[in-house]
């Protein structure tokens, strides 16, 4: 910054002092941003590294546990360490990722980060797709005009997943009587997997499935679905999977 002593008397001297001033600002703005890119790529590629050396490492523990059997507990141990590390790097480094892209946006001097990592998979086409087409322009955003053609359309996908439900069926058996001899006439009870069973048949699937599938004890899931609103007891579930 000039001194206000050494500053020129004449007007146009000093608006040719305030340019060569504010150039030189642009300028040092421009390195400061050129230098604060280049470090945050380095960093994003740093954590890419570190995130894909990790990931390597968690691979080849388990071909090493796939090829000589389980050895001890301790390795298993090991081995779900190894991957709550995976997952905080891959957090961090996407974190460092998104940080590169803005910082190398505010200049055009630094390369754009690319990362090495795999792309992410298409989702399955077996899921069911919901449409929701944002409101379309009205006028040109450039001119204003409103003789609008479509173009075309971009699509962007996100994943998303419907909280398990709890709920009640009520299967209701109205009983008529006869006016001529005055017996009762009632629709049979409805079918139950079990004799006298209260648990619908897919409850009883996701049931036999975390236990067996998922190696879940009965006391996890009756303590999780407490905390869904629906308690039942360990002894009831049991008797389910043993009927």
């Amino acid at each position: 910054m000039t001194p206000p002593e050494d500053l020129p008397d004449d007007i146009a001297a000093l608006q040719a002092a305030l340019m060569a001033e504010r150039e030189k600002r642009i300028v040092e703005e421009a390195r400061a941003a050129r230098v604060e890119a280049e470090l945050a790529v380095a960093k994003a590629k740093a954590s890419e590294d570190e995130a894909l050396i990790a990931y390597q490492r968690l691979q080849i523990e388990k071909l090493r546990r796939q090829l000589y059997g389980p050895r001890s507990e301790r390795t298993a141990r090991l081995i779900d360490q190894m991957e709550l590390t995976f997952e905080e790097l891959e957090s961090s480094a996407t974190e460092d990722e998104i940080a590169a892209e803005r910082a190398v946006a505010k200049t055009t001097n630094v390369a754009a980060f690319t990362c090495k990592r795999p792309a992410r998979q298409p989702f399955p086409e077996h899921l069911p797709r919901e449409r929701v087409v944002e409101p379309a322009p009205t006028a040109c955003q450039c001119c204003g005009s409103t003789r609008l053609r479509k173009l075309g359309e971009d699509i962007t996908e996100t994943l998303e997943v419907i909280p398990r439900q709890w709920k009640v069926i009520q299967h209701v058996r109205e009983k008529f009587t006869c006016r001529d001899c005055e017996k009762i006439s009632q629709a049979p009870a409805p079918f139950h997997v079990l004799a006298r069973g209260w648990a619908g048949p897919s409850l009883l699937a996701m049931i036999l499935f975390e236990k067996f599938g998922q190696h879940q004890p009965l006391n996890r899931q009756a303590e999780r679905y407490a905390r869904e609103g629906v308690p039942l007891s360990l002894s009831t579930l049991a008797d389910q999977v043993g009927a």
